[in-house]
């Protein structure tokens, strides 16, 4: 009989506490409202845009949404490396221009001008990089016919047109996944760069003046906007540039990538944009030095395209306060004629991407726990079909999961939200 005991203690076991599949349901999706794009920190463009329409100044806007600051002139002629291809495996150099050359040459030769190019890439010529192990390995392609070049850790590209090699102007495309953009200016570093969990991978940075070749290629707001909205945005991008200039991050080999984890970088066909290009041009060209400053050094000027009607500060979105960063009316966020895709949207977000939000198998269960005096979530908790509980920053929670900002709600769900103080006057 005693060989029969354990048997018998699992099926009562098992018909007294049923499995947790059978007793859980777990979502395969949940529903998400909210307002606004983006983190919501700093100056809202949206706003911005609304102000200059209103008739105030570039001054007058960034006043209002940085707290504290004095715009003054500062030298921004320093040298940027702008990461303009992350974690690649591929990518392919072009000449744009009909007549302009490309070079490329051993090693980072930072501005040598006595260099000795390895190879001059003829026209209609593509100068194209793959990975292998720890090294980078070039080779030009003319036609059907592919020359080797001994591969390295890093090469440098340069381009005829540029304060780095004379001759005709030229105007060079890089390819990389399903992206092409256009560059005019400055040189390229392509180096092997070892990541975490991928191993080596590509990164391409372009060596661009931040005063003019950069910031001319700066594509946060359409340049069709008021002139006092542009050169609002041209001092913030200065600012927030210059705020990171000469802060080398090895993962990238760059001071700032140029994507909107930093600032969007489109590069030559910013200004050459038909018909407004040359407005944002002169937005940068008119305000050139000026920067938002705090002890007479450049802020970090976070903005985002909208809010949910009021602006965050750093302190809520990332857990670190910044003094120049405040909670402020922003009422034209919500304007459905001036935000129409972001005054109020919805989005269904997958069960996968929740659970690999918090880091947890599934989750069963979504709650707000608590919001900011901004309208955004401050704390968000899931809870796993085991019973595991996660909690979240909102903002957190918005990155990781791609929805528009942190200012939403849960559909369907009776969200335990705990008062909030009201804001400072």
């Amino acid at each position: 009989m005693r060989m029969f005991k354990p048997t018998i203690l699992a099926l009562s076991l098992a018909i007294i506490f049923p499995t947790q599949s059978s007793a859980v349901e777990i979502p395969t999706v949940f529903q998400v409202q909210g307002a606004g794009y983006g983190h919501g920190v700093g100056m809202s463009q949206i706003g911005a845009r609304a102000k200059a329409m209103a008739g105030e100044t570039a001054t007058a806007i960034l006043n209002y949404y940085y707290k504290d600051v004095v715009i003054a002139p500062l030298d921004d002629t320093k040298i940027l490396r702008v990461n303009v291809g992350h974690l690649l495996t591929s990518a392919k150099i072009v000449t744009a221009t009909q007549d302009a050359i490309i070079q490329i040459y051993n090693g980072d030769i930072g501005d040598a001008q006595d260099a000795i190019p390895l190879a001059v890439v003829p026209v209609k010529s593509s100068l194209n990089f793959s990975i292998l192990g720890s090294t980078v390995v070039p080779s030009v392609v003319t036609g059907k016919k592919t020359t080797s070049i001994p591969r390295n850790r890093v090469f440098t590209i340069r381009w005829s047109g540029t304060r780095y090699l004379q001759g005709v102007d030229g105007v060079i495309s890089l390819s990389h996944t399903t992206t092409t953009k256009k560059y005019r200016y400055g040189q390229m570093q392509v180096r092997a760069v070892k990541a975490s969990t991928l191993g080596y991978r590509l990164e391409i940075t372009n060596s661009v003046r931040l005063a003019d070749e950069y910031l001319w290629g700066v594509s946060e707001v359409p340049s069709s906007w008021p002139e006092a909205a542009l050169q609002a945005q041209a001092i913030a991008s200065r600012s927030f540039a210059m705020s990171k200039a000469g802060i080398y991050r090895a993962s990238c080999d760059c001071d700032l990538y140029g994507e909107i984890s930093d600032q969007s970088f489109l590069g030559y066909a910013k200004e050459t944009e038909k018909g407004w290009g040359h407005l944002w041009k002169a937005a940068v060209t008119n305000t050139a030095g000026m920067t938002l400053t705090q002890a007479g050094k450049p802020i970090a000027a976070y903005f985002s395209s909208s809010s949910g009607g009021q602006t965050e500060t750093s302190g809520n979105a990332w857990g670190t306060q910044i003094s120049y960063t405040q909670t402020i009316p922003d009422p034209s966020s919500l304007d459905p004629i001036l935000n129409p895709r972001f005054f109020k949207w919805e989005r269904t977000v997958s069960q996968a991407a929740v659970a690999a939000a918090f880091v947890l198998p599934d989750v069963v269960k979504l709650e707000i726990v608590m919001k900011n005096t901004s309208g955004t979530v401050a704390t968000i908790k899931a809870t796993s079909s085991t019973g595991v509980q996660k909690s979240l920053r909102g903002e957190t929670f918005r990155s990781r999961t791609k929805i528009p900002s942190a200012y939403f709600d849960l559909v369907g769900v009776q969200n335990a939200v705990e008062p909030t103080p009201s804001p400072s006057p």
